[in-house]
């Protein structure tokens, strides 16, 4: 039996922050946090499909659902990283986990360093989708990451550069994957079948991480 939770935090200028906490009936020691895109949601299918695996797995999963409207780049950089850490204070001061990953997308690789360098998180497995390599923040973090990772981008996003991406396949710790032809959700224009194909592969790296 799954448990669905919401609740809110006061984040970055006392903002609401609202999270979704779905828990297994039996108390899971696994937690795996979600941290999407700009307009990537939770319900989009690379966060859909990552829910059901990791529930399937008997793990815990969060869902961080910040929303920056109204805010510049620069106070976005600052308050994702808050607003990510403010949700897992308020979770982790009531639930104990032995097991975390880390799974982000585009916004959400801005606050995956903040996160991994957690004490708790020091052997989390982080999963970086579309990875806004063009930021030296995220670049740096994934070059420097000890953590075990996987990282998918496609050559068609406009975050990936041949020259930033070679620095990331030099971290033995991340198994990366750059997808010919794809755009910024891991998908191709034209052709519906084969993003699903796209879709179902990466599905199948991380159930097997």
């Amino acid at each position: 039996m799954l448990s669905v939770k919401t609740n809110t935090v006061k984040g970055y200028k006392m903002r609401d922050i609202p999270y979704t906490i779905l828990r297994n009936e039996e108390s899971s020691k696994r937690l795996a946090i979600l941290l999407p895109g700009a307009g990537y949601t939770v319900q989009a299918p690379l966060f859909h499909y990552s829910t059901g695996i990791f529930i399937n797995k008997s793990s815990d999963v969060l869902h961080v659902n910040y929303q920056y409207k109204g805010l510049s780049n620069e106070e976005i950089n600052k308050a994702i990283i808050y607003d990510v850490n403010a949700v897992l204070e308020d979770v982790l001061s009531t639930q104990n986990y032995e097991t975390y990953y880390v799974i982000a997308k585009s916004l959400g690789t801005i606050a995956m360093r903040s996160v991994l360098e957690r004490d708790d998180f020091l052997n989390a497995k982080a999963i970086w989708l579309t990875p806004l390599i063009q930021r030296d923040d995220v670049l740096d973090a994934m070059v420097r990451s000890e953590n075990k990772g996987l990282c998918y981008i496609g050559d068609k996003d406009p975050c990936y550069i041949e020259e930033r991406y070679t620095k990331v396949l030099e971290n033995k710790n991340i198994t990366s994957k750059l997808i010919a032809n794809v755009d910024h959700s891991l998908q191709y224009e034209d052709d519906a079948v084969g993003s699903i194909d796209v879709l179902k592969s990466v599905m199948t790296d991380i159930e097997q991480f």
